[in-house]
């Protein structure tokens, strides 16, 4: 069975950091992609950052020079540092396992909340 366990969410001041976690069992990350969604209320999901086997990194606009995605297989770990934190930010953050462009496995998602 794959899950991917997604940790480390929470309520933080703009400006703030945070540093989300993604534990994946029942698969091994070197075989895939590894990236994050957000959702927020009433806006579509959007891939914040991915990163490929080889540890190349892309990141949308928004979150260029202030979001870092990193992996280490050999822990089956991904995770998403997140700095200087905007209320635009605030979202649902998942964690997914891609292959061929597409999204194999989700995590069960986790609430940022930036708030003052």
């Amino acid at each position: 069975q794959v899950q991917l366990v997604e940790s480390g969410a929470g309520l933080v001041q703009p400006g703030g950091s945070l540093r989300l976690s993604c534990a994946a069992s029942g698969i091994a990350i070197s075989n895939y992609v590894m990236g994050w969604y957000r959702q927020a209320p009433g806006n579509q999901r959007e891939l914040v950052a991915y990163i490929t086997n080889s540890g190349v990194t892309n990141y949308i606009d928004s979150v260029k020079g202030r979001f870092t995605i990193a992996r280490d297989n050999a822990k089956n770990t991904v995770w998403l540092q997140m700095n200087s934190l905007k209320p635009d930010d605030t979202a649902v953050y998942s964690c997914t396992a891609r292959k061929f462009g597409k999204s194999l496995y989700w995590g069960q998602g986790t609430q940022v909340t930036v708030s003052s």
